[in-house]
């Protein structure tokens, strides 16, 4: 894994560094022992390790500004850290490079349930947003695995789903407004309260761009009022293609289900043994569909949904028969990844999106890829999208088994764009996919998205290294009709 070289003169003037930042960010706010920056050395992707410069963890906008300007002048990097759950190296720390920690904007700011939103800082969990509106019958609707640690603010970075994002979308569906930072310290505000802002979708450019771009201070989402009745069935087929098939037929149909996820054998029994949810044991693919909406159309769906898998081929179908039922079988899905932990003592989670159509085929070939690796495999995937999370076992203290996995898990991405697919549905290219951007694009597609970092980020100091292949000099690729960095809108609310 190639990083950017460091910079000696930065290294050189580390102490000159941290006492500017302690000045900023005073008291326990700036980290500098070896031992406290080791709790920050990775993310989700432990493969891959680096110790930061210094953790620096603002506690208010003023701070966060002050930080970036200091930065900007002297040339320091900053990568930007939520919770740390990400899984493909977004939050990678540089040896010549701050990691800026959002952990301290945890707050709830407002619950408007009139406009049917919640302002947060980004460092408020997932579920924390739920939890907060859950009592009044609302809820925030994107629920990754990962929800009762990840943050609001890192779901917008990776623009993350869950397995409600079939019915209901992806962050950048459930997002109405944020507050940025840009790397001058100049603040801006995109978007608000409303569904739509006028102008450039600037809001869908930050929605993903993984801390290329700017720090989010804070974050505007719509909440959802909870369905009147929601219902979930477990349906078990003896092979994958006809699960494949009954998720390409219920979508045919017309159905569009609250969540359609599924899991191979190996993953199956890895969560019944995790969390015992009722799953069968016999079956080679199982399928959880949930069905919400009026009690009347939920049961007809649910008739519907399992006439489909019978003709399909299903062996084993069980309906919840209350939301506690509903709630058990969805744990063991939630729950997947960990519990494919205890059966292995390191795992690899890719991060692949397919069409529907070609899921059987996919899957098939990734079992070939497993046997030409000599590596196992466990399929968890978000069925109804075709988002597919292979978890490839393998021990990193055996010596070659991790770059095994690598080129394994690069084998399955390669698949994915080959059949029409795309490198990533939810965890960010950051450093795991970066260097297979080139299957996707040529390098007329990625100059022109570096041209828009340059835009944000003239000086290539936000989270370098990730994303793109190879770094250019910003002089290289052009300006964006900007001037000392400034967004290219004359309209955009400034502070």
């Amino acid at each position: 894994m190639r990083m950017p070289a460091p910079d000696a003169a930065v290294l050189q003037r580390r102490s000159e560094i941290l006492r500017a930042l302690q000045k900023i960010v005073p008291g326990e706010g700036v980290i500098v022992s070896e031992a406290e920056r080791r709790a920050y050395e990775s993310d989700g992707l432990s493969a891959y390790r680096g110790l930061p410069l210094a953790v620096v963890l603002p506690s208010n906008l003023e701070q966060v500004r002050a930080v970036l300007r200091y930065c900007r002048e002297v040339g320091v990097k900053v990568v930007p850290r939520g919770a740390g759950t990400s899984l493909s190296g977004g939050a990678l720390p540089l040896s010549d490079g701050i990691l800026l920690g959002m952990s301290k904007f945890n707050r709830i700011l407002e619950i408007d349930l009139a406009n049917r939103c919640v302002v947060a800082e980004p460092g408020v969990t997932n579920l924390a947003i739920t939890a907060a509106v859950e009592a009044k019958g609302f809820y925030y609707a994107p629920d990754p695995s990962s929800q009762i640690a990840c943050t609001i603010g890192g779901n917008v970075a990776e623009n993350s789903g869950g397995v409600h994002c079939l019915k209901y979308g992806v962050t950048t569906n459930n997002l109405l407004g944020i507050e940025m930072v840009l790397m001058d310290g100049e603040v801006v505000r995109l978007g608000g309260k409303h569904l739509d802002a006028g102008g450039y979708d600037l809001l869908g450019v930050m929605t993903g761009s993984e801390g290329l771009l700017g720090i989010v201070t804070e974050v505007t989402v719509r909440i959802l009022p909870k369905p009147e009745t929601a219902r979930a069935l477990l349906i078990g087929f003896p092979e994958i293609a006809a699960a494949g098939a009954a998720v390409a037929a219920i979508i045919a149909e017309g159905i569009v289900p609250g969540g359609m996820e599924m899991m191979d054998r190996p993953a199956t029994k890895a969560a019944e043994d995790f969390v015992h949810a009722g799953y069968p044991l016999d079956v080679e693919a199982l399928l959880i569909v949930e069905l919400d909406g009026v009690a009347a159309e939920v049961d007809h769906l649910l008739g519907v949904v399992e006439t489909i898998a019978r003709e399909k081929g299903a062996t084993t179908i069980k309906k919840s028969r209350d939301d506690a039922e509903r709630l058990l079988f969805w744990s063991g899905r939630k729950a997947a990844f960990p519990a494919v932990g205890r059966i292995s003592p390191d795992y690899y989670c890719m991060d692949g999106t397919i069409p529907r159509g070609r899921l059987a085929q996919v899957l098939t070939r990734i079992g070939e890829l497993s046997k030409r690796h000599g590596l196992a495999v466990v399929n968890v995937f978000h069925a109804g999208d075709g988002n597919l999370h292979p978890l490839i076992l393998y021990d990193a203290n055996k010596e070659g088994e991790i770059e095994r996995a690598e080129a394994f898990g690069a084998d399955i991405l390669r698949l994915c764009v080959e059949v029409g697919g795309v490198l990533t549905g939810e965890h960010g290219v950051g450093v795991e996919k970066r260097d297979l951007m080139g299957a996707m694009f040529d390098d007329n597609d990625l100059a022109h998205q570096e041209r828009l970092k340059c835009a944000f980020d003239p000086d290539g100091l936000l989270n370098p290294g990730k994303m793109f292949p190879e770094l250019h000099r910003c002089a290289e690729l052009g300006r964006l009709h900007v001037h000392a960095g400034k967004l290219p809108h004359p309209d955009l609310p400034r502070f």
